[in-house]
């Protein structure tokens, strides 16, 4: 149920018992009025008015902005006929209005349905009428305008705080809900999927031939699988056999908004999440490592053209293990495998051979974007490569 539903049920009791209590006021001082005729009409509109209005006070939806437009205009103009069916007297020793208090109703539905500016608008037009009723300002009058614009104001504001409150609330059910299904998905695809997947591999590799590549695919989904059940970060992607290069090919499905450099902040972690599998071992912050789109992308492209260095270089077999560091002043990612090393001076003569692998898709990447990119190998020790980008490097993105 709405948090402000019982507002407009309070209302309508409301505008029922202040016509009555209106309608009472004139039948005891009748006999004061100067043409009670001029009443006994308006008092009849009024009657019918609020009793054939009830549903429109019954909610938001049925309070529509014409019906509070015509129900200010009868509160308005029951204030301004007081003067032509009241005596000059009662009126001058601060004796009620037609509609009485009935008005302050008129200036709730505005602010129920429209906040507290709404009210504040209802309220200065009841208090200007008030004023040209009485022909002057006096200390009774100002008095009732601003209990009226108070009430309203306070009752618009409280109003509007509890909308958003509600909004909030709602918000948090879902999320909590999507947080439910998702852990029973979690179980499901656990108790199903994963095992499969982790069977596969077993018999693949223990068959050997083609089964033990299906293997190797199913070890590389079980991964990808368990990261996206865990935290959510791998975006769509299809693997793929590379056959002319025999290398496994990750192709990752970007958003294409990662394209626009005033993008926000792209997530560094959703990027390099679909390179974890059976020989690439993942390490990263449990928050969020915020960089530049294009900042992000290009290391994470660097990262991959190291891994591929990996495959191609350290043989089938070789593990790698990418660690992400997210430090005050720079992102640093670590990419570091046992294959056999490259021998001194084998960077330099490739480059002269013109394969620009490193030179290119990894120095190159980095330098573009404001970073660096230091190899450090040794023969039989592995290498180990360090990427570091600064924080501003979207700042030196844009500018290049």
């Amino acid at each position: 149920m709405s948090v402000e539903q019982p507002l407009w049920r309070a209302l309508t009791a409301y505008r029922v018992l202040t016509m009555l209590y209106a309608v009472a006021l004139f039948v005891a001082a009748h006999d004061d009025f100067a043409r009670p005729w001029v009443a006994v009409g308006y008092f009849s509109v009024l009657a019918v008015w609020t009793l054939a209005t009830l549903p429109k006070v019954a909610g938001a939806a049925s309070c529509t902005k014409r019906f509070l437009a015509v129900d200010l205009a009868v509160a308005l103009t029951g204030i301004l006929l007081t003067r032509a069916a009241d005596a000059a007297e009662r009126i001058s020793d601060g004796g009620p209005t037609l509609p009485s208090i009935w008005t302050a109703g008129a200036v709730l539905a505005f602010a129920i349905k429209g906040g507290w500016r709404w009210a504040a608008f209802a309220s200065l037009l009841v208090g200007v009428a008030n004023v040209v009723q009485r022909g002057a300002f006096s200390r009774d009058t100002v008095h009732n305008v601003l209990l009226v614009c108070i009430a309203s104001i306070a009752i618009g504001y409280v109003v509007e705080v509890a909308r958003a409150s509600e909004r909030t609330l709602a918000r948090a059910l879902e999320i909590e809900a999507a947080t439910r299904e998702r852990e029973r998905l979690a179980r499901d695809i656990h108790d199903s999927v994963l095992q499969v997947l982790a069977m596969v591999q077993r018999r693949g590799t223990a068959l050997g031939g083609e089964a033990a590549e299906l293997g190797k695919l199913a070890g590389e989904q079980e991964v990808a699988l368990r990261s996206l059940v865990a935290g959510g970060l791998a975006p769509a992607s299809r693997v793929s056999e590379d056959t002319a290069r025999g290398a496994l090919v990750r192709v990752v499905e970007e958003p294409d908004d990662l394209a626009d450099e005033a993008a926000a902040p792209r997530d560094l972690r959703t990027l390099l999440t679909p390179y974890a599998g059976a020989q690439v071992t993942l390490s990263e912050p449990g928050a969020p490592v915020p960089l530049a789109p294009r900042a992000a992308r290009e290391l994470a492209a660097a990262v991959g053209a190291a891994l591929d260095n990996v495959r191609r270089h350290a043989g089938p077999g070789a593990r790698a293990w990418i660690l992400v560091e997210d430090e005050p002043d720079a992102v640093v990612v670590t990419v570091r495998d046992d294959g056999p090393g490259i021998p001194e001076g084998r960077l330099a003569q490739a480059e002269g051979e013109g394969r620009l692998g490193v030179a290119l898709s990894i120095r190159g990447r980095l330098r573009d974007i404001g970073g660096t990119a230091e190899l450090i190998s040794v023969p039989g020790q592995g290498t180990e490569v360090e990427l570091r980008v600064p924080r501003d490097a979207r700042g030196r993105t844009a500018q290049r």
